[in-house]
């Protein structure tokens, strides 16, 4: 059962809204967003790409310019490698585009997701000797592979990592020994010593402030930078990182060149999604644009997500983009499958149980055991784990809730396992499938989550009466746009709302429609996605219902009607 709570953060309202010039729903608002003090809510307001920080302040960053400097002087050849997730292919394209521009000999290599596995390995370092390939520059890899970094330098290679993931780190006796492979630069904010004010950075943006230090050292137009805003937008959403900060400066910077882009590939796929007329949100690049870059290297190859970026022709983007969404939906089908399959697992096991579930579907696509981890942890508000059967080992996916750092439950597991890697909310492995029973009891066993870390929370931004609800009001949310982790979609609530009318529609059946009134008299239109029959046989039967919604301005015809968008019913 959801238990419902009011966000309690304090700060005078009335004086910030008359300071900003909004109303002071906003600005409780921007306080339960952590938003506090003048200049950062005047950043977060109206915060823009002139404020994110300097690239030079990254540890290694001088390092790492200086030795691509040289190795474009020498003209060396660079391999760029890597990872097959969204993140992975946009940071490739944006190191690849970036060092062409200054002139590099330049190629990439985006490990299969079957064939190669996550990250370098021993075999794509051997590869890169035949091919004469004399530096090597890892995105979004590379911080854990401390063991083919030591070949590639073994072999006389040159080796910098751009990365975002974890730091590695094992336990001992005095404490956390930190584990860093020995390339000639790293760069990854997530190191202890890292200057970098912003930490949660995704791949493609550490990528980014690579690129950018080497525009400014070879005296490339700033304005040039322009073009890499949508491709950090979209590996921002798409890899799930805290919209806050430096994120949401580059995200709605790049939303807002993304519905006109110059790239051919990116302009295909929002056409044969049907976007062309939309605006573009956060939630079109996480849910519709962003699976569809992903599929390819889920189902087939990344190369194919690589290819539409460089695609030169609308012919040549048409069909790539149009062969990635159809993988897509190939991609939904199988999920579907895989997640029904997990349910009857635990619903009919003794996983039912466990505070932290670990599902082992063997037949299962490998590529989509992360998704299916997070649907069923979503369904049962539990840490999940998805495992599947794997060439030489069952590997998987795994995602957390905020209670539950993931990747430093996996690091008390690590004599279990052949390799892990990840984030507190999201991690992947290799595990023997002799090791999955005892992997399973292990996490359970060292679990300190109670019962309350495991009851999902509705919180609710403010009780708000629909009545208070004006166009004016509904367009300053949209101030605090884009939505996304870190930075919600605000969400209101009211109680002894009155059912006038209700009734299903669409084809599925998904959708419900209501007018309501409040105690006060007014009266709304609201709109219900989900179950819609469950819903309206349940609103039907009170007198009145409690909600938490989010006001839309609805256009139809012409016509502007404020309507409520209803989340969560008691």
């Amino acid at each position: 059962m959801e238990k419902w709570v009011v966000a309690a953060k304090r700060a005078d309202f009335n004086s910030i809204g008359q300071e900003f010039e909004i109303d002071p729903v906003i600005a409780r608002l921007i306080r339960n967003r952590d938003v506090t003090g003048q200049d950062n809510i005047r950043m977060y307001l109206k915060g823009s790409i002139k404020d994110i920080p300097s690239p030079w302040l990254m540890k290694d960053m001088k390092k790492a310019v200086k030795i691509i400097k040289e190795k474009v002087s020498e003209k060396a050849k660079i391999r760029i490698i890597g990872d097959y997730d969204i993140d992975g292919v946009m940071s490739t394209y944006v190191l690849l585009r970036g060092l062409i521009r200054i002139g590099a000999d330049v190629d990439t290599y985006i490990p299969d997701r079957v064939a190669d596995g996550y990250g370098i390995h021993e075999h794509l370092i051997n590869r890169a000797e035949e091919d004469k390939v004399d530096t090597i520059l890892t995105c979004d890899n590379g911080i854990a592979a401390v063991s083919e970094i030591q070949l590639a330098k073994e072999k006389g290679m040159t080796v910098i990592v751009t990365d975002h993931h974890e730091i590695p780190y094992k336990e001992t006796e005095n404490g956390r020994e930190i584990i860093l492979p020995p390339a000639d630069a790293i760069l990854n904010p997530k190191q202890q010593d890292c200057p970098y004010p912003g930490k949660n950075l995704c791949g493609a943006v550490v990528a980014f402030k690579l690129i950018s230090a080497l525009y400014e050292e070879f005296c490339v137009p700033g304005e040039e930078l322009e073009d890499f805003y949508e491709l950090a937008a979209i590996a921002t959403v798409g890899d799930v990182m805290d919209l806050q900060g430096e994120n949401r400066i580059l995200v709605k910077e790049g939303l807002k060149r993304l519905k006109n882009t110059g790239n051919p590939g990116l302009r295909e796929l929002i056409r044969v999604n049907g976007l062309e007329d939309s605006k573009i949100t956060a939630y079109h690049v996480g849910f519709v644009l962003g699976p569809c870059i992903n599929a390819s290297g889920r189902l087939d190859t990344a190369a194919r997500s690589l290819a539409l970026l460089n695609a030169e022709n609308q012919g040549e983007a048409a069909k790539l983009a149009g062969d990635l969404t159809a993988l897509n939906q190939s991609r939904k089908s199988l999920t579907e499958e895989g997640k029904e399959a997990a349910i009857h697992q635990v619903e009919n096991t003794d996983l039912k149980n466990d505070r932290v579930l670990v599902i082992y579907l063997p037949d299962c696509h490998e590529s989509i055991a992360g998704i299916i981890a997070g649907r069923i942890r979503e369904k049962y508000h539990k840490p999940t784990f998805v495992l599947t059967k794997g060439e030489n080992s069952a590997k998987g996916s795994g995602r957390s809730i905020e209670a539950y750092s993931m990747y430093e439950e996996l690091v008390r597991c690590a004599d279990l396992l052949i390799q892990f890697g990840g984030h507190p909310m999201a991690a992947g492995l290799s595990i023997e499938e002799k090791n999955i029973e005892k992997f399973r009891r292990r996490l359970n066993q060292n679990c300190s989550l109670t019962e309350e870390d495991l009851q999902p929370k509705i919180v609710i931004d403010v009780p708000m009466p629909i009545s208070y609800i004006t166009k004016n009001l509904i367009r300053q949310i949209a101030l605090l746009e884009p939505f996304g982790k870190g930075n919600t979609k605000p969400l209101f609530a009211q109680k002894g709302l009155k059912v006038l009318d209700a009734v299903v529609v669409g084809r599925n059946r998904n959708v419900a429609k209501v007018r309501l009134m409040d105690p006060q008299g007014t009266v709304m239109d609201g709109v219900y996605f989900g179950e819609a029959d469950e819903f309206v046989r349940f609103i039907k039967d009170r007198s009145s219902v409690s909600v938490t919604y989010y006001p839309e301005i609805n256009q139809f015809r012409g016509r502007e009607d404020i309507q409520i968008v209803i989340q969560n019913y008691c």
